[in-house]
């Protein structure tokens, strides 16, 4: 019998990346909220259900009887939670991890199959993407490898979910902060850096350091 898989992900830049194209097959099926997961577990009986930036709690009904993985972006144990590239890039780090772990109860404290390098320059939306180049590596090697995930070892370090007021623009710092902040906000669907004035938002994206001077694309709305 030919094994089936589902693809969860919350993000539509996932389904248009090259190495995702090569799964569009039988042997596939994507979902991208609870409602079709659901569905979708009623329909098939999956080997792997993979999870790529999923935002939502995933029933112990499921990660109990199927065998499901998610990609975490930092080298856990350290960096466990949410908001990994932010925290990552507010502590400074240039590279990290890319983590393929088993899913548990404990917010990212399965087992882990198998870890990635990967860089942490440019937009958030360039590492998103980049990161999903590399979750789709490991699910090509899984479903070829069939690794048994080993147990994390470690200090335990965890990350906390950004709030969405975290975005405000720092009133100090050099230019290298303060264009790290832009940065790692500038990804669709996310709150961008931003400053107010008066009725005004004023929000800052595709920022980048030219001698002495930080340039950026800057949008104004209305605030509500």
């Amino acid at each position: 019998m030919t094994e089936q898989y589902i693809i969860a992900t919350s993000k539509s830049w996932h389904r248009n990346q090259p190495e995702a194209l090569s799964l569009a097959s039988s042997h596939w099926t994507w979902v991208a909220s609870p409602d079709e997961l659901q569905l979708a577990v009623e329909r098939i009986e999956p080997r792997y259900i993979f999870f790529l930036h999923w935002h939502w709690l995933v029933p112990e009904k499921i990660w109990t009887k199927y065998e499901c993985v998610c990609f975490h972006m930092t080298d856990v144990p350290y960096g466990r939670g949410g908001s990994p590239l932010q925290n990552l890039i507010v502590a400074g780090k240039t590279d990290t991890m890319l983590t393929a772990l088993r899913m548990v109860d404990a917010v990212d404290a399965g087992p882990v199959y198998a870890k990635r390098s990967m860089s942490l320059q440019g937009r958030a939306e360039d590492i998103y993407i980049r990161a999903g180049r590399l979750s789709f590596e490991l699910i090509q090697w899984m479903i070829q490898a069939k690794p048994e995930p080993v147990a994390q070892t470690g200090e335990v370090v965890s990350f906390q979910r950004r709030k969405p007021e975290q975005s405000e623009l720092p009133a100090s710092g050099n230019l290298e902060d303060i264009y790290d902040h832009i940065r790692m906000l500038d990804a669709p669907t996310y709150p961008l850096a931003f400053i107010d004035h008066g009725d005004f938002r004023i929000e800052f994206s595709y920022a980048e350091i030219k001698g002495e001077v930080l340039h950026a694309t800057v949008a104004l709305r209305k605030r509500n």
